[in-house]
């Protein structure tokens, strides 16, 4: 197997990297795209289409979890190791900033529009 790399998961992380550039136009779009539209077919793709990019990372920083070992603290109990922090951080970044939040801001944005519209046109 010569010319392959050891390191296949950088192929895990090419999603991510276009999903943190493009990410938040997208699920603002989706925000949009839900507030304006009723019905599931919305709902379910503004969940469906950040699900690859978000989970690679995901995976990335968990996938070597059991082949780590937990320090020992000072007082000789295990802690708890750097990859659950890691994770947690991967989570509160691309599920939370890059994804959540621009799709609340585009929900929270559209729906009262319409609805002001709506009244203005009554």
């Amino acid at each position: 197997m010569s010319g392959h790399s050891d390191e296949w998961w950088v192929l895990l992380l090419q999603p991510a990297v276009l999903w943190a550039l493009s990410g938040p136009f997208a699920t603002a779009s989706l925000g949009a795209w839900c507030a304006s539209a009723p019905g599931v077919r919305p709902r379910l793709w503004s969940v469906l289409v950040p699900l690859g990019p978000v989970a690679a990372p995901a995976v990335v920083t968990v996938f070597p979890l059991s082949r780590r070992e937990r320090p020992r603290q000072a007082d000789g109990s295990l802690g708890t190791p750097q990859q659950v922090y890691d994770f947690l951080g991967c989570l509160g970044v691309y599920v939370g900033a890059i994804t959540l939040l621009p799709r609340l801001l585009g929900y929270g944005v559209t729906h009262p529009v319409r609805f002001l519209r709506s009244r203005r046109q009554t």
